[in-house]
């Protein structure tokens, strides 16, 4: 279970670029690919920090 209570921190690799326009861009298309609601798909994973919420369909990892 998630600590709500104290502050999250996230650390990226300052050498890597990230484009979150992409990453979005992609998990969307991958949802609604599947049948999902993507914006109720990504609230719900934002809200509770469960990865199940986004489909690992199109994904790939370097």
């Amino acid at each position: 279970m998630a600590d709500f209570g104290s502050t999250q921190y996230f650390r990226f690799n300052p050498d890597q670029e990230i484009d979150i326009k992409h990453v979005l861009k992609t998990a969307y298309e991958a949802m609604a690919e599947k049948g999902y609601n993507p914006v109720n798909q990504i609230v719900g994973y934002i809200m509770s920090g469960d990865p199940t919420y986004i489909t690992s369909s199109k994904v790939r990892v370097p």
